[in-house]
């Protein structure tokens, strides 16, 4: 990480397959979700042309990565199987790949789905299930080259509301990571594809989450790190908004707090917003360094 001002930037690049993302700014991923449960945007974009069509126009926002998923991981969604979420993921992964100019990732658990995904044209895998341990999406990474994201999160979306108890939650998250990074390294995924991602809104309270995204710039000294909050329970709970698409300020505010403390991604449903915000947050920051 480099300091300027009270800013601190990203350092690095990220090698996914044959893309180099470099860190020298935080990059904004930009979220499409080809489901028909999300709980930010209630199916809009489930249909396969419409997701295309929404993940082609976060890119002219100003996506620079953008993340195609196909199974809800809201607490209490429905499993998907297999074969459903490979219907929904792969013409979309397919035609973003081949058409938004910018690399695409792959929301998935399964090593089945990310492998396909890649061979789709995907250049990111993005684990959001509990990556140390998992020799067959280890696998998947180390034989494709592909970028990983590593998440913390316990238990499933089924059951992780119950999965709160935590004595300290930075540092249990940290050493989570830590494994995630270690087992990388044993499975002979090299560091400079591994970003970190410490779940927030996963198996974690309101009060947890608020703890983890103080802690970015200390969790950032791991790895690089990708934060998550966009349009999040949590944002709900703080501000009294119970609709997860009227939650674009407390969104951006996360995403723009997380790049000031150097979060080399911020994950977003609302590119243009956060895009703007980050523009404007860093020439301040610029000025105050001088």
């Amino acid at each position: 990480m480099q300091a300027r001002g009270k800013w601190v930037e990203p350092v690095g690049v990220w090698l996914c397959c044959d893309r180099r993302i470099p860190f020298e700014t935080t990059r904004i991923m930009g979220v499409v979700n080809v489901t028909p449960d999300s709980f930010s945007d209630g199916g809009k974009w489930f249909d396969a042309d419409a997701a295309v069509a929404h993940g082609l126009s976060l890119a002219k926002e100003g996506a620079d990565i953008l993340d195609v998923g196909g199974e809800s991981t809201r607490p209490g969604a429905a499993e998907v199987d297999e074969a459903e979420e490979l219907r929904r993921v792969l013409p979309v992964v397919r035609a973003l790949a081949s058409r938004s100019g910018v690399p695409v990732s792959i929301d998935t658990r399964r090593p089945g789905v990310a492998r396909a995904a890649v061979a789709a044209g995907a250049c990111i895998v993005n684990d959001v299930m509990p990556f140390a341990g998992d020799a067959a999406m280890a696998a998947v990474v180390r034989e494709t080259g592909a970028g990983l994201v590593a998440m913390h999160m316990r238990g499933t979306p089924q059951s992780m509301a119950q999965m709160t108890e935590y004595g300290d939650v930075v540092a249990e998250v940290e050493a989570v990571l830590r494994a995630a990074l270690d087992y990388a390294a044993q499975q002979g995924i090299p560091a400079a594809r591994v970003v970190v991602d410490p779940g927030i809104g996963f198996a974690k309270t309101t009060a947890q989450n608020l703890a983890v995204l103080a802690a970015v710039g200390r969790l950032a000294r791991l790895a690089p790190v990708l934060v998550g909050a966009s349009r999040k329970r949590f944002i709900g709970e703080l501000c009294g908004e119970p609709l997860a698409e009227a939650r674009v300020g407390g969104s951006v505010a996360a995403a723009v707090w997380s790049a000031r403390c150097g979060a080399a991604v911020v994950r977003v449903h609302d590119v243009g917003a956060t895009r703007q915000a980050l523009t404007v947050a860093k020439a301040l920051a610029d000025i105050e360094s001088v």
